[in-house]
């Protein structure tokens, strides 16, 4: 791993690894992958106004999410099937996001049970999930994540059906048996045409769930709730209202709802609508330490990162996890430093700049 020098690298190693249904199953967007590639695009339309001569002989990146210390303001987004990646699992992905002291956000279709994450090693951790048409399969993980000291619940909302993936219909992606559904329904789907993965999503999410529902999932955990998959102010003020502890600004990594704004764009429009009530994390096209400070620097508290993460798995196991998350920390530190700031709450809206500034400023 020497010679890889940024997170993008292990894309590529990714690709050679795996076979081609699982890198396109993982690196895939919804319809013309347009909100796909303005995810990572739009970070380049936001410049830095840096300050000099402060002092920066000592960064600290840490911050706190719910309470939780982490190293830095990078933590594990949830993603499917990290099995098809690596023979570990997310068994691996928890060791790399323990050893760097951060939170993983655990995906309601992990192929790990979450006995199987929880036992792996001692870390804070957060599970993900889908409300399914039979909620007491719901209700009996969400029971499962608490009992094994799992520390919140990240509610994803964006998926009452799931979004045109033409990859997976290409390829005919095969949706695997996972571990946690064991004895409960099957989730293995084998088509002969089509997608497996969009096929099992049909039959089990609720395309029902709405706003009420919130208060169903508070009365069968203690846990904090966040809702991933805020896009707007308008969903972000309802948000707060429902009483919920978080909120992650989230287009499901570009893979539901094509022309769909990349998140960056938006997430201002949210931590305002919120007011600081309660922490805004941001998920989509983070792969640079400048993406991070560009994110906080925005208002949110904290970014997750998905994709750059099951390349590392896929390239290089435990150990590829854990260099993409020092990479984008090296990257951010310094970031941090060549931007005059000592402290992720030194990281002001005046450090950057974004597009609509600047063409404002030419008018």
């Amino acid at each position: 791993m020497d010679q890889i020098v940024n997170v993008n690298e292990f894309q590529e190693l990714a690709k050679r690894a795996l076979p081609k249904m699982y890198y396109d199953f993982y690196s895939g967007g919804a319809e013309d992958q347009h909100t796909l590639k303005e995810n990572v695009e739009a970070f380049r339309r936001i410049t830095f106004r840096p300050r000099v001569l402060v002092d920066v002989s000592k960064i600290d990146m840490s911050t706190t999410i719910l309470g939780y210390p982490i190293s830095a303001p990078i933590m594990i987004a949830p993603t499917a099937n990290h099995m098809l990646a690596h023979p570990e699992g997310e068994t691996a992905t928890a060791k790399a996001a323990a050893a760097c002291n951060t939170i993983m956000i655990v995906s309601y279709m992990a192929s790990c049970t979450v006995e199987e994450v929880a036992s792996s090693c001692n870390a804070v951790r957060f599970l993900q999930v889908y409300v399914y048409k039979r909620r007491d399969v719901t209700a009996q993980l969400v029971k499962r994540a608490e009992k094994a000291g799992f520390k919140a619940i990240v509610l994803t909302v964006d998926v009452p059906k799931l979004g045109r993936r033409e990859a997976d219909i290409k390829n005919k992606m095969i949706s695997p048996q996972l571990r946690n559904f064991e004895g409960l329904f099957s989730t293995e789907v084998r088509p002969s045409e089509g997608s497996g993965v969009e096929a099992f999503a049909s039959r089990a999410l609720d395309a029902s769930l709405n706003w009420k529902d919130i208060e169903w999932l508070r009365s069968i955990t203690k846990l904090p709730i966040l809702i991933k998959g805020i896009l707007t102010r308008e969903d972000a003020l309802k948000a707060v209202e429902a009483g919920v502890e978080g909120i992650v600004v989230s287009n499901h990594g570009a893979r539901q709802l094509d022309y769909s704004p990349a998140t960056i764009t938006v997430l201002e429009e949210i931590v305002q609508a919120v007011g600081g009530r309660i922490p805004v994390l941001f998920d989509g096209g983070v792969r640079r330490g400048t993406d991070v400070f560009k994110a906080l620097a925005l208002g949110a508290r904290a970014v997750l990162v998905g994709r750059p993460i099951v390349y590392g798995l896929a390239a290089k196991g435990e150990d590829g996890v854990k260099k993409v998350i020092e990479m984008l920390k090296n990257e951010f530190e310094i970031t941090m430093a060549l931007s005059g700031c000592p402290t992720v709450d030194d990281i002001t809206r005046s450090h950057v700049k974004t597009e609509n500034e600047r063409l404002q400023s030419m008018l």
